[in-house]
């Protein structure tokens, strides 16, 4: 009986280590399966990927490229590329790129816009010799073409770039300002020469242009604009989208004083054919009808385009402070203050928008840290500016990538 106990238990354990040796054997065939798998599945990835990028790569030197790639041999596959408009208006580009490995495929869907001014919370050529210090919080992206000068940690929550270097005014450990949003020097990003060309084309089209007048004094009523050309004169007013579709009114060679609650999307231009024209003056408050910080899915917007000057009037609506809801582009000068240095203190200047200018401009002056004229800053960023712009608002002359999709 022992000898047959000692033969069953010897057949049980072959039994046994067979099923166990079969098992290690499938364990080890869908171990390497899975390694092979997974190769194959990298690779044609990363040949849609690498696909994607040399699009995006050729839409960035050549703005109008739109012929894609055909089927073409890389790393031991294929991959092919397609280039659609999705949006003709806004010249929305979409790229589709396709990888093939084997007998696996692989797609990437890269979206890019033009890139616009108004996604700077701050943008200027030239910084006048003016240091950002501890009071100056930036709340989104920022850029300046001049050195960037900084003292005692000034703040920035969006990516600051520069053309040029940091200049610390005592150095890096006092200075260094706290980057939240990332920082990069060496970035050449410089204003346009003539942006309001463009922008007079898209008055004359579906716009309106008010052409043969010195002054233009629009105040926006919801809805409707108010319209007259001297101080003293009524006003006329109309259906602001039945005066312009397209959203882009127009100042030729003009002065435009601005100020009233805005329903709807709109720009503001005004170009000069001399010093005395192409100037924007705020009279009083210019707000959204809904403000976005309180409405999020508030469509209102406004943008401010000017050759010249965007100043703050000097009057009594503005005595004690300025609300402004826009992004504003001074093309040859700047965003101030009128009076800056003489005017009397004038409370806040309450921005939600961006400024985009030529020469960073003054808006009051201080005594140590006490105002003693004009205004002080209260600036914040539209974040919706990241993904919409103003009608006709300038654009860099380059695409920027909103989306990719693996």
């Amino acid at each position: 009986m022992g000898g047959k106990a000692a033969l069953f238990l010897v057949m049980g354990f072959s039994l046994l280590f067979m099923v166990v040796a079969q098992n290690f054997g499938n364990i080890s065939t869908r171990a390497v399966d899975n390694m092979v798998d997974y190769h194959d599945q990298t690779v044609v990835h990363n040949i849609a990927v690498s696909a994607a990028n040399m699009a995006a790569h050729k839409i960035y030197l050549d703005n109008s490229w739109v012929t894609g790639f055909p089927e073409t041999n890389f790393m031991g596959g294929t991959f092919e590329v397609s280039v659609d408009i999705i949006n003709v208006v806004q010249n929305i580009r979409r790229i589709t790129a396709t990888g093939t490995y084997r007998d696996i495929t692989n797609q990437v869907v890269v979206t890019l816009s033009p890139s616009r001014f108004s996604k700077f919370a701050y943008y200027s050529e030239n910084e006048e010799g003016i240091w950002w210090t501890s009071n100056d919080t930036v709340w989104g992206p920022f850029h300046t073409q001049d050195h960037f000068r900084v003292s005692r940690h000034p703040t920035f929550y969006g990516k600051a770039t520069t053309k040029k270097n940091l200049i610390y005014q005592n150095g890096k450990k006092n200075d260094y300002p706290n980057f939240f949003g990332g920082f990069e020097k060496g970035v050449n990003l410089p204003l346009l020469t003539d942006a309001l060309t463009p922008l007079e084309a898209l008055a004359d089209d579906d716009g309106y242009k008010f052409t043969g007048e010195d002054t233009v004094y629009l105040t926006f009523d919801e809805d409707s604009i108010k319209i007259r050309y001297e101080w003293n004169k009524l006003d006329t007013t109309v259906l602001t989208s039945s005066l312009a579709p397209n959203g882009v009114i127009f100042a030729k060679n003009s002065v435009v004083r601005l100020k009233g609650n805005v329903k709807g999307q709109y720009t503001i231009g005004v170009s000069a054919s001399t010093s005395g024209q192409g100037k924007v003056y705020l009279d009083d408050n210019i707000v959204y009808n809904k403000d976005p910080r309180t409405y999020p899915n508030s469509s209102d917007l406004l943008g401010i385009v000017a050759k010249n000057h965007i100043l703050i009037t000097q009057n009594a609506a503005n005595n004690d402070d300025i609300t402004i809801h826009a992004s504003i582009y001074s093309e040859s000068y700047g965003f101030g203050a009128q009076n800056y240095d003489t005017r009397p203190v004038s409370g806040d200047i309450n921005l939600l928008g961006g400024i985009i200018q030529k020469n960073r401009q003054a808006v009051g002056t201080f005594s140590g840290t006490t105002i003693t004229h004009g205004f002080t800053k209260q600036y914040k960023y539209d974040d919706r500016l990241m993904m919409i712009y103003p009608p006709g608002f300038p654009g860099t002359e380059r695409f920027e990538i909103v989306s990719w999709l693996e």
